[in-house]
């Protein structure tokens, strides 16, 4: 039996207190967030002999839902849309992911806003997608050009954003410089020990890049993003550039801690060097191009991952739907073609299932019904886990993380 507040508590126990709080407050707003805040929660719940272990091994990103897809800048200087988030990245079967992302569209609909009937829907597009993608066997991408509905209206919005106007929503010019915008939304204050260290361990690790003075840092904060890797410690760094002020770039530096979902699966799992390089490199295999700067560091000793900085703004607003449904299954659709592709691409490494297998699969009907069975139960158990987590909430037991005193 897990006892859910004490699982979460232990969970996030080492983490930022400021952040955590800010986590924890999150958490409380709905079953969905608190879904995004809770994947290890969500994978201790899963029944264990169920459809998911007759999927073939693949590399998963480990915490699939509705909101971590989006756009970034790969190293090509190309934007692509893709999966963006592989701190759980591990081998795992393949309906391990699907299952996590079909949770997310049922315990999201409320968010949304979509009846339970249209969201039994979308279950079945992203199914039919990622079926239909596997069967045919070949990795490709979203392109610019092909992309429909609310994914072409973000590929729209970033043709017209400049690197100024990211600049200016993150920054604030103090005469000709520019600094890090730290308001308690994106940004919180770092302390001049953290800032020391953080600029000696960039001026290292740029001093072997073929132009150093790009990565010159002008300005450091911690950085708030995400729900799940809330506390986590985590930094946004100011760097030269192409030359200040119109030129700066934004990095993100983040700890990469062990993956929450590979104890939880049978899967036997390769030994990585760090942590980070676990990231790192299942990224690289998955997505289509990998994202600008990104590298596995080490800093105070321990793994991080250094990449660009990827503003939320970057990601699709589902909100944005207009009470059109086609708008919402386009999209879902896009989720389990990436999910689908990113499989393909990278199979057949250390251990993954090879394309054929693949293929075999997805032509398969067996697991279709199954899968969008259990989700519906993870449905359930996400929304009473959650409801147990507000009455713990309220009564105070977050209490020193910004909770509700107790009484």
């Amino acid at each position: 039996m897990i006892d859910v507040v004490k699982d979460i508590a232990t969970f996030n126990a080492k983490r930022d207190p400021e952040r955590l709080a800010m986590k924890y407050k999150l958490m409380r707003t709905s079953p969905f967030v608190f879904l995004r805040g809770t994947c290890h929660l969500f994978y201790e719940r899963l029944a264990q002999g169920s459809v998911l272990d007759a999927a073939p091994p693949v590399w998963i990103c480990g915490d699939m839902h509705l909101e971590n897809f989006g756009s970034y800048k790969a190293d090509n200087r190309l934007v692509y849309f893709d999966i963006n988030d592989f701190d759980e990245a591990c081998l795992a079967p393949g309906l391990v992911e699907l299952i996590r992302l079909l949770a997310s569209v049922m315990v999201g609909a409320q968010d949304l806003k979509v009846s339970r009937a249209e969201a039994l829907a979308l279950c079945h597009t992203a199914v039919e997608a990622y079926a239909a993608t596997l069967g045919f066997g070949k990795a490709r991408w979203i392109e610019e050009e092909t992309s429909e509905g609310m994914v072409r209206d973000l590929f729209d919005a970033l043709r017209k954003t400049t690197r100024v106007d990211l600049l200016s929503r993150r920054t604030e010019l103090r005469g000709k410089k520019r600094v890090l915008r730290v308001d308690g939304k994106k940004a919180l204050p770092v302390s001049d020990k953290a800032r020391a260290a953080v600029t000696a361990f960039m001026n290292d690790f740029t001093s072997h890049e073929a132009n150093p003075d790009f990565f010159r840092i002008i300005d450091v904060a911690r950085r708030i993003a995400g729900t799940g890797s809330l506390g986590v410690d985590r930094y946004v760094i100011l760097v030269e550039g192409k030359g200040s002020p119109d030129g700066n770039y934004l990095i993100d530096l983040k700890e990469a801690l062990p993956s929450s979902v590979a104890p939880r699966v049978k899967t036997k799992q390769p030994a990585w060097g760090t942590e980070a390089q676990r990231v790192v490199e299942i990224q690289r295999r998955c997505q289509a191009m990998s994202q600008a700067f990104l590298h596995a560091v080490e800093f105070n000793q321990r793994p991080y991952v250094l990449r660009g900085l990827q503003p939320s703004e970057d990601r699709v607003a589902l909100s944005a739907w207009n009470g059109k449904l086609p708008r919402l299954e386009s999209v879902v659709r896009n989720m389990g073609e990436l999910s689908a592709w990113a499989q393909l691409r990278s199979g057949g490494r250390q251990g993954s299932a090879i394309a054929d297998q693949l293929i075999e699969f997805g032509n398969r009907k067996d697991w279709q019904m199954p899968l969008i069975e259990l989700a519906l139960q993870c449905e359930t158990q996400v929304v009473e886990d959650w409801k147990t987590y507000c009455e713990a909430y309220d009564r105070g037991a977050f209490a020193a993380f910004g909770g509700p005193a107790k009484t």
